[in-house]
């Protein structure tokens, strides 16, 4: 058995804010699409942007922001 030192009304309050954080996550995603801002993601070390059609790429979008990077 696990040996767990929280309590459960820890654990629902942790359950509770991981669904409201998850819920902003995904209206914050589709506000993007709806306005033509890439989504952009982190995977194992490598950004990818989800393009408003939907089509992945690792390719910056926005080629300016390289300039600003230099």
């Amino acid at each position: 058995m696990h040996n767990d030192k929280l309590s459960l009304e820890t654990h629902e309050w942790a359950d509770e804010m991981l669904r409201i954080g998850n819920r902003a996550v995904k209206r914050a995603q589709e506000e993007n699409r709806k306005k033509g801002i890439p989504n952009v993601y982190d995977i194992n070390g490598h950004r990818y942007y989800e393009l408003p059609n939907g089509e992945l790429t690792t390719e910056d979008p926005y080629p300016l922001s390289k300039e600003k990077e230099k």
